[in-house]
């Protein structure tokens, strides 16, 4: 074979694996152009073969956080343990922010009407956590599902900037609308 023959080969090789992955790339994870990102914006999905160059997410449910509860404080759970250091996906809600646009958000097991730190009052649960964004996204509706994957953080730790006190966080790559 020719050398030419060779090149258009492995020319025609790529455009016919272009063409098949197009469909793929496009679903689920962009916003629909008749969506205004002045009330939202997603965060785009992560393509379906990035397993192959990374490790795939474990699912994470609030409910698998803590293992015990005592005076001294919540007891991280054995699973969460594990999966520190590793990508996680987990589903809930974002609280109520401070501001439109967010570098971080609290996510929450039940949606949460008022924001927690407005109010005194407010019923902050045991159950959350700090999801941290390398990009500013702005807010979710409060009362609607999402998806969070990222990488998983455990143990105490205060922002220096906020304040806020953490015992688990997610440095989040992709956030999704969850049906």
């Amino acid at each position: 074979m020719t050398k030419l023959a060779q090149h258009v080969s492995i020319f025609t090789l790529i455009m016919v694996l272009a063409s098949l992955s197009l469909p793929w790339a496009l679903q689920n994870g962009t916003v629909p152009s008749e969506e205004s990102s002045l009330f939202y914006s997603r965060a785009q999905a992560a393509p379906s073969w990035l397993p192959w160059f990374g490790e795939e997410a474990t699912a994470l449910d609030f409910s698998e956080l803590y293992s015990d509860a005592s005076p001294l404080g919540l007891e991280l759970s054995p699973k969460l343990k594990s999966l520190e250091g590793k990508n996680v996906h987990i589903i809930g809600f974002m609280a109520p922010p401070l501001k439109p646009t967010l570098s971080f958000f609290v996510l929450t097991k039940v949606p949460m009407s008022i924001c927690p730190f407005c109010s005194t009052d407010a019923d902050w649960p045991n159950d959350i956590v700090l999801v941290k964004l390398l990009q500013p996204v702005t807010a979710y509706p409060f009362d609607r599902p999402i998806t969070v994957t990222g990488k998983l953080e455990v143990g105490y730790q205060v922002d220096t900037e906020t304040g806020f006190v953490s015992l688990v966080r997610i440095n989040a790559d992709t956030i999704e609308e969850s049906n």
